[in-house]
């Protein structure tokens, strides 16, 4: 590889016992031995044998700090993507509990809904009460020949306040509407994963 050698990694090193051996295979294929470490290997593992043949200790390549720094971003990556891997199993694990089968999961969506329709009945309740109070204030404005403008202040101020609780209420039934299309996206998105999972008997594992 033309690796180039970490300034000063050779001179620093101590001077290898006269009864050791180092060995290793070059880029090349070839079977080099020497009686200290070897340059040619020095992008990959040596062996330092003993005067008897065995292996006294593997030498791991060495590299310059550029090679190293790029080494470290790379395991970095493999370590992240491992994680993201054992995240993703223990979320399915616990997905996979939660919802053992379709109808447990039909139930879920169903409550879910059923939460946020109950909030919406109750704002539907609510506007219907205010419906009532704009036609009371209708026909008090009648008094005045329905011109907002010619009524005492605090009739407008009942006027304002009623408009303002009404936008509110709107509001609020149009978030709720939302959350509805959220919770099924969810449990869509969810669906599509637990098929995977209810057909595959090592996701139970």
């Amino acid at each position: 590889m033309g690796l180039a050698m970490a300034p000063g990694v050779w001179a620093q090193s101590p001077a290898p016992a006269k009864s050791s051996i180092y060995t290793c295979t070059d880029a090349q294929g070839r079977r080099l031995t020497s009686d200290r470490p070897i340059r040619e290997c020095i992008d990959r593992e040596q062996r330092e044998l003993s005067s008897s043949g065995t292996t006294k200790r593997v030498l791991p390549p060495s590299y310059t700090a550029e090679e190293r720094a790029r080494l470290d971003a790379e395991k970095r990556e493999a370590e992240q993507q491992q994680a993201r891997l054992d995240e993703e199993r223990r979320r399915d694990r616990v997905l996979i509990m939660r919802y053992p089968n379709r109808d447990a999961h039909d139930k879920a969506r169903a409550d879910a809904l059923a939460q946020v329709d109950e909030v919406i009945d109750t704002v539907n309740k609510r506007l219907g009460e205010l419906d009532k109070e704009r036609q009371a204030i209708h026909t008090e404005l009648e008094f005045y020949k329905g011109d907002p403008s010619q009524a005492p202040a605090w009739l407008r101020r009942k006027i304002a306040d009623q408009e303002q609780q009404v936008g509110q209420q709107r509001r609020f039934l149009d978030e709720r509407q939302q959350e509805k299309q959220r919770i099924n996206q969810r449990f869509d998105e969810e669906l599509g994963r637990l098929r995977a999972l209810w057909s595959s008997p090592a996701a139970r594992n």
